[in-house]
């Protein structure tokens, strides 16, 4: 019973995340916006204390907004009524973004900005392409990425159960999928494989999605993955 209400309390916390994600276009902006400052921030080979301020910076901006929303909804509850507090209380929260964001610019221009000589790009996919741990960690986020979009776009399901398409399958394969390109060791194929149909298995047994949408994050999980890989000519 305590398992379950945790698990319900995982979701309703995420569900707010996706709430504000399905409704607000900047809240996507930011969130799209994050996910690439990450990942340049990889391929220019950032120390761990600049990911932790990169890191810190983008999760400022994304509370920032989640608070904005709450207070307009707060306010919007409250009354449908025009009034000056109501406009001011609005334009400070509103405020609190601007001032992340702003933050977040300065930031960033503070940690990119010397790193982005004209062949950095060159020299970044290099050492990613000779460093599994990296591809690794690029391939799960957009895959994870991808998930979250797709399901505040569709608005079908919870963060953990349901919708399109499941998140649990999607991770799954791309693990099968990177383990095919790192470890080409027949007897560990088999067993991540058979790990992810089980995973697939376990998210249909009790209802929490279809056999499309498993097959939809299977198919997502593997293509995005290869296509990185590809994409960096890593080759089996």
């Amino acid at each position: 019973m305590h398992r379950r209400f945790l698990l319900e309390s995982f979701n309703y916390a995420i569900e707010g995340f996706l709430y504000t994600l399905k409704t607000q276009r900047n809240m996507r902006i930011h969130f799209l916006s994050g996910v690439l400052a990450l990942l340049l921030a990889l391929l220019c080979s950032f120390s761990r204390a600049e990911l932790v301020a990169l890191l810190l910076t983008i999760v400022l901006v994304l509370l920032a907004e989640m608070i904005n929303t709450g207070v307009e909804l707060i306010i919007d509850l409250i009354t449908n009524e025009f009034h000056p507090l109501a406009r001011i209380i609005k334009d400070v929260a509103a405020g609190t973004v601007f001032v992340a964001a702003l933050n977040a610019l300065i930031v960033g221009y503070l940690l990119f900005m010397p790193r982005l000589p004209a062949n950095t790009f060159q020299t970044a996919v290099e050492m990613i392409r000779d460093n599994p741990l990296h591809i690794t960690f690029v391939s799960l986020l957009l895959v994870f990425t991808t998930v979250i979009f797709s399901k505040a776009k569709l608005r079908r399901g919870t963060p953990l159960r349901g919708g399109m398409p499941s998140g649990h399958a999607a991770v799954a394969f791309s693990v099968w999928t990177i383990t095919l390109y790192l470890a080409p060791s027949k007897l560990l194929m088999g067993l991540t494989l058979f790990l992810a149909v089980l995973v697939a298995q376990s998210r249909v047994r009790p209802g929490y999605h279809s056999w499309r949408e498993v097959l939809a994050g299977a198919l997502l999980g593997v293509g995005m993955t290869a296509f990185i890989f590809f994409f960096l000519h890593l080759h089996l």
